[in-house]
Order: C-alpha cells, then sequence, then structure tokens
C-alpha cells in the first residue's frame, strides 16, 4: 500500500498573467440588486484612477446592463504586488 502527501498550501499565482493593479467593485440597485466584481487590469498609459473606475464601471454594466444606474456602494483599486 502506498500513500500520496496531499499538498496543503496553494500553489503561487502566476503574475504574468495578472494586471499590475487589483480592483473591487460593487454596485447596488436600493431594494432590488447589488452586485460585486473584481480583478486584475493594467490601466492604460497616463490613465488616471477616475479613467480606471469608469473604464471598469462599464465593464459591469456592459454585462449586467440593469446596473447602469446603480449606487457605487465600494470601489478599491491597488497595486497587485504584495
Amino acid at each position: 500500500m502506498t500513500t500520496q502527501n496531499a499538498q496543503t498550501t496553494a500553489p503561487a499565482p502566476d503574475l504574468a498573467k495578472q494586471g499590475s493593479h487589483h480592483w473591487v467593485l460593487t454596485l447596488e440597485l436600493p431594494g432590488r440588486m447589488s452586485a460585486t466584481q473584481y480583478g486584475t487590469l493594467t490601466p492604460a498609459v497616463g490613465a488616471t484612477r477616475y479613467d480606471t473606475f469608469l473604464d471598469i464601471r462599464r465593464y459591469i454594466v456592459a454585462g449586467n446592463p440593469e446596473l447602469s444606474t446603480a449606487n457605487v456602494v465600494f470601489f478599491a483599486l491597488e497595486s497587485n504586488q504584495l
């Protein structure tokens, strides 16, 4: 009988496949729905935080048109490096 040890730690993520920044955005239609999405991206050269926020919001609304008039409850955009 042979025994194999289970891997107890997750493999290191491949950061080359991730963007330079990590984002989280929560949108809410009060009393109806809320949606939180997250991901990584590399902003365009010269892009501002506001430009990037609008790009992310447009991305979410493109996939969920009912959120086009939703309130922003939370937004975070930070370096993806630890």
